[in-house]
This record gives C-alpha cells, structure tokens and sequence, in this order.
C-alpha cells in the first residue's frame, strides 16, 4: 500500500501568515521520509476548500523544495479550463519537478464554480472526458485546432515539452459506478473516497473499474485506485478523538454547508431542508461514524486495521487527507505516527510477500 498526503483545508480559521506552511511542511517532510505523493485540489468561491484554487500553482511551490515525491492534482476541474492551458500549466510543473507531475480530473459539481465557464455545466461529464483525451493529446506534442483572435482556422502546440513521455493521469469520483467503468475503459487511475458510499459498495465499484480497465488493455492493466481519508494518528485512541473532534465535526459542518448551497441539496430527500438540530445530528454521527470505522484517526495500531480492510478492497494508495482544522504544528508533530504506520504495513506486506513465495 502507498501512502499519500492530500489537502483541501477549510480556510475558515487559518492565519493568513501561516496558510501555507502545513502544505510546504508536510510535503518536505512526505519528500524525506519516503511517501509516495502529494496531492492539492481545486475549488472556487468558498471557504471550503478555497485555499486551493489552482493546484498546478501549489504543485510548482511544492516541485521547488521537493526531490523525489509525486506531485498532483486531486483534482483539475477539466470543464472549466481550456485543455491548452492545462497541458501548458502542468508541463511546466512537470518540468519543474523533473517528471513528477500527474494530474486527476474531474467534472465538477457545484454550480458557482461554472462562473469560470459556464456553457460547459450541463454537459460536464461527456467535457471532462474529451478535456483528458486532448490534453494528453497536447501532451505527447500533437497540435489541435483551434481558431485564432481574427477567426481564422489555426493549429497549435503546447509549450513547454514535458519531461514524462506520458501523463499520469486518474479520474475523480464520489462513487457513481459508470464514471469508474469510464475511467477504467481510457486507462487513468481511479481517485475516490468513503464518504457516501460504503465500504463493501466502493468494493464493488473498484471491481467495475479492475474489469473495465482490463477489457480495454492489451497488456491487462489492472489499473490504479486512489482512495482519500482523513487522517491523524496518535498514541492514544480516546486522546485523538477529543483532540480531532472540534475540527472534524466543523470541517464536515463547512463540508454539508457547501452541499446545501449547491444543486444536489434540491434532489428528492437531499439536504437541502435540514433543520439546525438535524444538522447537528448528522454532523455528529458521521463523526463517530468516520473516526470509529473509515479514517485514518487514532493510534497505529487501529489505522493499521483500517488499511487492511482499505487493502482488501482493492485499493493501491491512501491519499492522507492532513489538514481538517488542527493546528499546524499538531499535525506536522502528527506525520511521525503515519510514518510509522507506513512502515508497520510495509513490514507486513514484505513478510506477506515472502510467505507466498515459499
């Protein structure tokens, strides 16, 4: 199993001298002590998320002080950007990193964002997946048509080259089964997570994927599944739930909050005419819920349970999700027991190896 740090910050409480520092910290310490990637997303107009909104600008700073480890974007909102400037932004990172530049894209969700471009959020899905195909396109140094500022026909390249022959690419996915069937039919990588979506049915989608990937690769490649979690680890199990709670709990009340602002919550039973207690309850619920049975919260020796049970599932990397709220200090102090936890499964998984070769 891999492990990776993610980060989507609630940029509610953070001090505007210090909004960075657990993103530069965090991704030295994943560079020095052996993680596999650092993934930063994409997100508009809100506080939620909104220290993020262009994750090829955070991948440069984090590919300046980095030698070695994955740099990525979890995920590039491909319906709001020209494929042109995504290929060109993401060369350059690519460069800048010497080849460790890999991009997920995603369709999108909320309507706000789509005042970035608005004629692509009816069909966001179907623009997503031609976005990928162009920009890989681009990638590999093909032109495309395009027309110029007199409306005249023209073909362009993107520049710069990029180091990688081939871009890493996934697919982001809150858990509908057909864009996971469509991820593995174009050979990108699959980043999902557990919130919405149980376990033995992210089990089943990952099945869909593995199945759709091999049909559509010559070589049977099984593809690759990215799953994110919220993580903290500690010594204590009880320590950590007391210390974690206050911000959890407000990160998923800012989390429902941009949910109610968006079209889902007009869905038939969505969240959209929750009363305050019921907010409260919800809140509270998946908090227990999350902390006693899907995140990476508590001590190593119960996260460890955690990613046996992510493993058999079928899935290859946990994208660390670092920065709910805790100060950062905390959670730079924090890293330590993932590391530890990293090399707990390690040593497992090589004893594991080596029982089955015999």
């Amino acid at each position: 199993m891999d492990f990776s740090l993610f980060y989507f910050a609630n940029d509610s409480g953070t001090a505007e001298d210090d909004r960075y520092r657990l993103l530069l910290d965090g991704a030295r310490f994943a560079d020095e002590h052996g993680f596999h990637a650092v993934w930063t997303p994409e997100r508009h107009f809100h506080q939620f998320g909104g220290t993020y909104p262009n994750p090829s600008v955070t991948s440069a700073a984090i590919a300046s002080i980095t030698s070695r480890i994955k740099i990525r974007a979890g995920s590039v909102v491909a319906p709001l950007h020209h494929p042109l400037r995504v290929a060109e932004e993401w060369s350059v990172v690519d460069n800048i990193s010497r080849g460790r530049a890999g991009v997920s894209f995603a369709s999108g969700w909320h309507a706000t964002d789509f005042a970035l471009n608005p004629s692509t959020y009816a069909d966001r899905r179907t623009v997503m997946f031609d976005r990928v195909e162009q920009v890989r396109a681009l990638w590999r140094g093909e032109p495309v048509d395009v027309a110029d500022g007199m409306g005249n026909p023209a073909k362009v390249r993107s520049f710069p080259p990029p180091v990688q022959a081939e871009l890493p690419v996934w697919i982001t996915s809150v858990g509908d089964v057909e864009t996971f069937r469509s991820a593995g039919r174009i050979r990108a990588g699959l980043l999902t997570h557990l919130l919405g979506q149980s376990p033995d049915q992210l089990a089943e989608k990952i099945a869909e994927y593995r199945k759709a990937a091999a049909e559509a690769s010559q070589d049977g490649w099984p593809g690759h599944v990215v799953v994110m979690v919220h993580t903290f680890l500690g010594d204590d199990n009880e320590a950590v739930r007391e210390l974690v709670r206050p911000s959890l709990t407000a990160y998923m009340r800012s989390s429902l909050s941009l949910i109610l602002t968006s079209d889902l919550s007009s869905e038939p039973e969505g969240p959209g005419s929750l009363e305050p207690d019921e907010i409260d309850f919800l809140v509270e619920r998946s908090f227990e819920h999350y902390f006693n049975n899907v995140g990476l919260l508590g001590s190593v020796d119960k996260a460890k349970e955690v990613v046996a049970r992510l493993t058999e599932l079928g899935v290859d990397e946990i994208a660390c999700l670092i920065d709910f709220g805790l100060p950062a200090d905390e959670v730079i102090s924090g890293l330590t027991h993932l590391q530890r936890l990293r090399d707990v499964c390690a040593t497992s998984d090589a004893e594991q190896g080596g029982s089955k070769s015999q």
